[in-house]
């Protein structure tokens, strides 16, 4: 056959095909709708049906084609079922008030809770989402969860990940454990300095103090000064000033420029991080679900169960309902032996009826769930 003909045979087939599958999905719809299977029974008889069509195209060579075909049809048919016939469920109604009580813009002012002194970056970012906040300082990002989550401090803002040195993973931890949710997200770029007393030469330092991830990000430079160096973890990039604004001229700070203002420090080096393009994600969290005007962003937590395909399935129903992934991290679950929950940040809003059928379908089907919000990034 030439190509004309490959071409006529393959739109007869389009067009045989096509309503053989819508006939297929509202069939199953109508399945689902009689009660009479339950989701145990349905899963069976999908695994009955990738089996016959294994065995049948095994010959042709083309039986793990077939099967992730197979597998996408299911997968799709539950996606239709679900935003057709909403299941119900915790999420649904924390949504549904969020989207009643939260107010159209998001607020400038309030008491916020952030880590570390005045200097840090986690302050830089608290001043860009709230121009006219009360910012209230605590010595860890754990007191700051703690202060949102006991009503202390309507929000607190904290930093999340950084393009250069990956994820703060205590924080995503502490968003497992806290009961608060995110209700914005700010990239702010991250220039670093190293900082130390006036008259103070680069050959006269001894110790270097920084946030760990201020020093992940550094690292390169951190390596050029050999071991004459000793390198110390410290809560906070403004704090390693301060410190370093009270010692004896042998300790430097790798901290932001505000820093150096603020604690009458001089700049021995500049721009010292490894990359150029380097940004830290911070997240406001709230005790309370808040979704404003314009939130495009869903953060998850789920963990899954302990077997093969697992993760799969979650992937693939994003996938049938269009939903695009940014983020996909997981952890180790403590007292669990190489079992893992999952944090997912995807594009999305609650507004839209398929994403809200796909959250609950999520709360059914995983071994446990948390909607962490549904926000905008800036």
């Amino acid at each position: 056959m030439d190509i004309s003909e490959i071409r006529e045979n393959i739109d007869r087939l389009d067009r045989e095909l096509l309503p053989m599958i819508l006939k297929r999905m509202e069939l199953s719809k109508l399945a689902s709708e009689s009660g009479e299977l339950t989701p145990a029974e349905i899963r069976a008889r999908e695994r009955e049906m990738l089996r016959w069509a294994g065995e049948m195209s095994a010959g042709e060579g083309m039986e793990p084609y077939i099967h992730r075909f197979y597998s996408s049809l299911f997968e799709l048919g539950r996606a239709y079922r679900e935003c057709e016939n909403p299941l119900g469920g915790k999420v649904r109604a924390e949504i549904s008030e969020a989207l009643s009580k939260s107010p159209e813009e998001f607020p400038q002012n309030g008491i916020i809770a952030v880590q570390g002194v005045e200097g840090a970056y986690s302050q830089m970012a608290a001043d860009r989402m709230f121009p006219r906040g009360d910012l209230m300082f605590f010595k860890s990002f754990e007191a700051v969860f703690d202060a949102v989550e006991n009503g202390l401090c309507r929000f607190g803002v904290v930093p999340i990940e950084n393009s250069s040195n990956g994820s703060v993973r205590g924080n995503y931890e502490l968003l497992n454990r806290k009961n608060v949710r995110i209700v914005r997200s700010e990239r702010l770029f991250v220039r670093h300095e190293l900082l130390a007393k006036p008259g103070t030469r680069l050959e006269d330092i001894r110790e270097i103090r920084s946030h760990e991830q201020a020093l992940g990000q550094c690292s390169e430079f951190l390596k050029k000064l050999g071991g004459k160096v000793r390198v110390q973890p410290c809560p906070n990039t403004a704090m390693a000033a301060e410190t370093a604004a009270q010692s004896d001229g042998s300790v430097a700070a790798i901290a932001s420029h505000s820093a150096c203002e603020l604690y009458g420090l001089v700049k021995l080096a500049d721009g010292i991080q490894n990359s150029d393009n380097n940004y830290t994600r911070f997240i406001c969290i709230s005790r309370d679900c808040e979704i404003y005007h314009g939130s495009d962003r869903i953060s998850l937590i789920l963990a899954l169960k302990h077997r093969p395909g697992a993760l799969y399935e979650i992937l693939s129903k994003l996938t049938a309902l269009e939903i695009n992934l940014i983020k996909l991290e997981s952890c180790p679950i403590v007292g669990h032996d190489f079992e893992f929950m999952f944090f997912f940040e995807m594009q999305g809003s609650v507004r839209d009826p398929r994403v809200a059928a796909m959250l609950e379908s999520l709360e059914q089907t995983c071994e446990s769930f948390k909607f962490l919000g549904n926000y905008s990034e800036v």
